[in-house]
């Protein structure tokens, strides 16, 4: 293995890798408390059980980032208690009937994705666990027909049978089950109307009446009963979660089979995604031919917001299965187009469904100043919703494919709106994400103190998080479903930009796509070694700056680089430099008697042999690494070098 040892002194050591060492340490403190206060001892939640499941997702995702802070070097606890809390949600849902198979049953993908997440994590961070593996086989199955009573998938049509799915297959309703949908007074109500096309139904608040509740409860059973929906793309991870841990043919050819058929659907629809796939394959089978109109699809609730993210996860995932670059066009021509529609406008006067989502950034656009908008949702009278386009979107598709004309998307948004995109804003979505903005100036070289000042925001929100966990006293009572998420303290964003030079996963099932994943030598397991902090300063298509410190002043370190989270890069060259000067010197006196050489430094270049590189660093070292890059040519696998 190619091997370096850092021999340059930190001179002025960097306020970024102490906050991140500090922030390493603060999540390890954070995890118990927390559990303390949320769950029994056994790991299940403390709430009042009569009141059944809920949202069975919501039982994952207060945990679906630790494992993602352990396998960047966080402490061994947060492996083992993520485990815990894995299958204890899994028990506590099983024997409240909201889970079959340790999996969801009647769940439609934009929920059952968040919930995947801490599961795909889990197997990332600990791959061999023979419990997991039987897991991953088994979810991947329902979709695959391995399971006789989980048949969820039509090969002929290349179509999942329903928006409801999971371990008992597709669920088909037959629109008569008299159910209301009545959201007034809920916090739906902001979403409007599923369909806008039932006489004496012009708004939300006429479904305060229980006669149109009804109307609009049968027409929802009735268009969405069957058929497929593009929320469903995030099966593509479930897939290549199972490819990575057996290295099995059918499991990408049932990616690339999906992928392909909305790649297809959306040529046929001019670039964008049609939202209701009826089971013989027909666009709009029913909802009269409409290219909108279905479950989680254009119209309701969320429109692009969320299809795009199970969008987003199919063409990255095909991407990573088949180096294929065409299946980037799948995001990339949704987000054109909605990128075409875009307009200049007071955000003052835009109603926007999810207008929490863009506050901080909104709140700094000067008065009277108008901001880019797009659309969101379409419905029967055209484009509404208009809200910012997520910098999330373009940054993640230019960090898969680093190429110039998705980079000019990003400045094109940036110089579009009115906001600052360097600010660091002191907040937490429930992605764990939404800082894509000023990480990305920073890449841009515009942005030089971002990597403190997102770590000082991330530690502030420890902070806030374990403040108002201390002052919580709702637990054991009917609380809302998301208190325990509202309440999680453990943050992966800012770690996960800085070290592994990646944006977050996206939360709807997506997998964590990263330029450089650390391994400690010593330690023998995932993540940086204690006392060392990474920071990925540059990324090209052919090229990652990493700069690497120990901050320690006794301990050496020693640390293994691979290219990809999943191996799928390949490292070919180091370019460094070295100490060439006489450090640190002999004992020799006081100040005034002895003074040491300055420090020069000569550059060397080494050619990596397999694609890694270990780095030992002694204590108080430091050292940059120009890395020559090949991407995306090695099959993806969840393999540690241990």
């Amino acid at each position: 293995m190619s091997h370096i040892i850092a021999d340059l002194p930190v001179e002025q050591m960097p306020s970024w890798a102490i906050w991140q060492r500090h922030l390493f340490d603060s999540m390890d403190t954070v995890v118990e408390p927390f559990l303390q206060h949320f769950t029994r001892d056994n790991g299940e939640f403390i709430w009042d059980d009569a009141w059944g499941g809920g949202s069975p997702d919501d039982y994952f995702e207060p945990f679906f980032n630790w494992p993602l802070v352990y396998l960047m070097g966080g402490s061994e606890h947060l492996l083992s208690l993520a485990e815990r809390q894995f299958e204890a949600v899994t028990g506590q849902l099983m024997r409240l009937g909201s889970y079959h198979k340790d999996y969801g049953f009647r769940e439609d993908q934009m929920h059952q994705s968040e919930a995947d997440e801490l599961f795909y994590h889990l197997c990332l961070a600990a791959p061999t666990s023979t419990r997991r593996l039987e897991l991953a086989k088994r979810f991947a199955g329902f979709y695959l027909n391995e399971d006789k009573e989980a048949i969820n998938y039509d090969p002929e049509h290349r179509v999942v049978l329903s928006g409801l799915n999971g371990s008992k297959g597709a669920i088909v309703t037959d629109g008569a089950d008299g159910r209301e949908y009545s959201p007034v007074g809920t916090t739906m109500e902001p979403y409007g109307l599923p369909f806008f096309d039932l006489p004496g139904i012009e708004s939300v608040k006429d479904l305060a009446d229980p006669a149109n509740a009804k109307r609009m409860g049968a027409a929802m059973q009735q268009r969405w009963k069957a058929g497929d929906a593009p929320a469903n793309l995030a099966i593509t991870s479930m897939m290549t979660n199972a490819f990575m841990l057996t290295q099995q043919e059918k499991y990408r050819d049932w990616v690339v089979e999906y992928t392909d058929a909305w790649l297809q659907r959306a040529q046929d629809n001019g670039g964008l995604l049609p939202d209701q796939i009826g089971p013989s394959g027909k666009v709009g089978e029913f909802v009269d031919g409409k290219w909108y109109g279905g479950r989680y699809g254009w119209t309701f609730p969320h429109g692009f917001l969320t299809m795009h993210f199970a969008t987003v996860d199919a063409g990255a995932n095909a991407y990573l299965l088949t180096r294929d670059e065409k299946y980037l066009e799948l995001p990339r021509q949704q987000m054109d187009r909605i990128l075409e529609l875009g307009e200049m406008r007071d955000h003052r006067q835009e109603h926007m469904s999810v207008g929490e989502e863009w506050k901080k950034q909104l709140d700094t656009v000067p008065e009277g100043e108008k901001t880019f908008l797009v659309p969101y949702r379409y419905g029967d009278a055209g484009w509404f919703d208009w809200m910012p386009m997520s910098a999330l979107y373009p940054v993640y598709l230019w960090h898969l494919s680093m190429r110039d004309d998705d980079w000019e998307r990003v400045e094109r948004l940036q110089q579009a709106e009115a906001n600052d995109w360097s600010q660091v804003h002191s907040f937490r979505d429930k992605h764990d994400s939404g800082h894509e903005q000023p990480w990305s100036r920073f890449l841009a070289g515009e942005n030089p103190d971002y990597p403190e000042r997102i770590q000082q925001a991330s530690y502030q929100q420890v902070c806030r998080r374990m403040a108002q966990v201390r002052e919580d006293e709702s637990v054991g009572t009917q609380h809302h479903i998301h208190h325990w998420q509202w309440g999680n303290p453990v943050t992966s964003e800012a770690l996960i930009q800085l070290t592994m030079g990646a944006p977050q996963p996206i939360y709807n099932g997506g997998l964590l796509h990263a330029r450089v994943r650390y391994f400690d030598m010593d330690e023998k397991r995932s993540g940086l070694p204690q006392d060392v902090g990474a920071l990925v300063e540059t990324l090209a298509a052919d090229r990652t700056v990493v700069r690497l410190v120990n901050t320690s002043a006794t301990q050496s370190r020693r640390v293994l680089l691979q290219a990809g989270a999943f191996g799928e890069h390949r490292f070919t060259k180091a370019t460094y430099e070295s100490c060439n000067s006489v450090w640190p010197g002999d004992l020799g006196g006081y100040a005034g008697t002895y003074h040491a050489e300055p420090i020069t430094r000569q550059e060397h270049t080494l050619e990596l042999d397999n694609g890694r590189l270990q780095v030992d660093l002694p204590a108080g070292m430091e050292i940059r690494l120009d890395l020559d890059t090949q991407r995306y040519v090695n099959d993806p696998s969840y393999a540690t070098p241990f």
